[in-house]
């Protein structure tokens, strides 16, 4: 195990092609006929698809992440649970499809927590992805907590976030087996928790399959796009706690001006915040 503040400043850049064919793939899993963005470039949060994981499967570890090494940009750290926490996005320009383009990422801090759930790290990656050859188009913070096992039978417990008064404009649905495995699939995303019950209750003490947290987030700003087909300047989301296949989630935004706030509210109260700036 490596001390988490050596890696900051490590840096990796990723290639990859903006094909046209992953959009399509995931218009059709947000279930649309045609979707609220424009068809010629990389769709807001596109991005997540792509710069997938390349590990050979003898790399891969027992939850479903690639093994951890020292030679990694994340932390080599003995923190088994690992959870995309939140991310601060700002959309500087456009992507066309079917171009080459790359991903510079600088791990900028990397800071030790303790809490009620124990040890935990806090870590936060800086992501520009460009067109080869061009200036960044999309910026990224992306934050990630590292946190301890979950202790043997205990039960699970999940805060109760009040979500207040109702937001004006609502779309629920039901995040199902299906839903996670089309999101896990268009990410190349293995981690367990989101497609193996068995290991998601007895190793990490989840009552069920756990609603990957970019998923979520993509669900919200697609609700947002589908009524106010805006060009988004920026988005945030940030987690607040875990939904879980079956549940069944609203999906909410409230707009005011050139802003809206964004919210999904499961079952326990609200689970997910976000908030979009339009551009001009």
């Amino acid at each position: 195990m490596s001390d988490p503040q050596s890696y900051v400043g490590r840096q990796e850049v990723l290639r990859d092609w903006s094909d046209s064919d992953r959009f399509t793939r995931l218009s059709a899993m947000l279930d649309h006929e045609t979707p609220p963005w424009q068809s010629s470039v990389l769709p807001p949060l596109g991005h997540w698809l792509c710069f997938l994981p390349s590990e050979r499967q003898s790399a891969m570890g027992h939850d479903g992440h690639p093994k951890r090494n020292d030679d990694g940009l994340l932390p080599n750290v003995d923190l088994p649970r690992r959870m995309w926490a939140g991310s601060r996005v700002q959309f500087l320009g456009d992507i066309p499809l079917d171009s080459p383009i790359i991903r510079t990422s600088t791990l900028t801090a990397a800071t030790p927590k303790s809490g009620r759930s124990g040890n935990m790290l806090f870590v936060t990656v800086r992501h520009e992805v460009a067109v080869e050859g061009r200036e960044a188009a999309i910026v990224e913070e992306q934050d990630i907590v590292y946190r301890e096992a979950a202790p043997v039978g205990a039960p699970f417990a999940r805060a109760a976030v009040d979500p207040g008064e109702e937001d004006p404009v609502i779309r629920t649905l039901t995040p199902d087996p299906v839903l996670l495995f089309r999101y896990s699939a268009l990410t190349f995303n293995a981690h367990r928790i989101h497609y193996d019950r068995d290991y998601t209750r007895d190793e990490e003490g989840y009552p069920g399959l756990v609603v990957q947290g970019p998923l979520l987030a993509t669900l919200m700003l697609d609700h947002f796009l589908r009524e106010e087909k805006a060009r988004i300047g920026s988005f945030s989301f940030r987690a607040a706690s875990p939904s879980f296949d079956g549940e069944p989630i609203r999906l909410g935004f409230r707009r005011e001006g050139n802003e809206a706030a964004l919210r999904v509210v499961g079952p326990a109260g609200v689970a997910m915040t976000g908030s979009v700036e339009i551009a001009a």
